[in-house]
């Protein structure tokens, strides 16, 4: 494949003056630059987010592209419960964290122009994916189910941590429909775990079982 301006990306936390998670983030990053045959790059990620550590709560953006690596810095995003939409644009598979994101883009878009925080992605055939930069899960009864990884969603470092955590996840092919009346969340290591507010302007019941996920998710050490 072409590489040239192709490349990836790991979105990680400054919490409380760690990374967490960031063995696993080097991990998804190594692993996703075999699997795609890229370069690697000539600088050593971990030498240059290492520095971070100890610093105020932020967002490190580390991308690898063209055998170079940089990490830029921005601020936190809203960590409150966000209204979402069901985007009309269809998911793309997104196993990998690269840089060719569209489809999540225009679905970002899409909500900012119907005034919601986010938006959550179904397949061509209507299968409930990913959020924009998040993983999706929902109680139902007394099991907590999840889109599977083989509809092409990414590996998410905070979609692990829950199944880990809750050990006892079903992962499937949900349809949108399957959804109404749950309890949802979202998660991904910069946000944990965050309970939705509404989904498609209807209010999302709340679950205590998720604010004991969200408590439970960062690691202690």
């Amino acid at each position: 494949m072409e590489t040239a301006g192709y490349g990836l990306i790991e979105t990680l936390r400054v919490r409380e003056g760690r990374i967490p998670f960031l063995e696993r983030h080097l991990a998804r990053l190594a692993g996703s630059i075999a699997a795609l045959g890229l370069p690697r790059p000539a600088q050593d990620p971990t030498a240059l987010l290492r520095p971070f550590a100890g610093t105020e709560d932020a967002v490190l953006r580390l991308e690898v592209c063209d055998a170079r690596a940089a990490v830029t810095v921005r601020e936190l995003p809203p960590l409150f419960p966000p209204a979402v939409i069901t985007a009309s644009e269809p998911h793309q598979p997104y196993p990998d964290k690269t840089t060719l994101r569209d489809c999540f883009a225009d679905a970002a878009r899409e909500a900012e122009i119907a005034e919601a925080d986010d938006a959550l992605l179904v397949t061509h055939d209507g299968a409930v994916a990913e959020g924009t930069v998040w993983s999706v899960f929902w109680w139902e009864a007394g099991r907590l189910r999840t889109p599977a990884l083989e509809l092409g969603i990414l590996t998410g470092i905070g979609r692990a941590r829950v199944i880990e955590l809750a050990k006892q996840v079903e992962e499937g092919r949900y349809p949108r429909d399957a959804l109404e009346g749950r309890s949802l969340f979202l998660t991904n290591a910069v946000r944990g775990v965050v309970p939705l507010a509404s989904l498609d302007g209807v209010p999302v019941p709340t679950d205590s079982r998720t604010a004991q996920l969200a408590k439970r998710f960062w690691p202690q050490s």
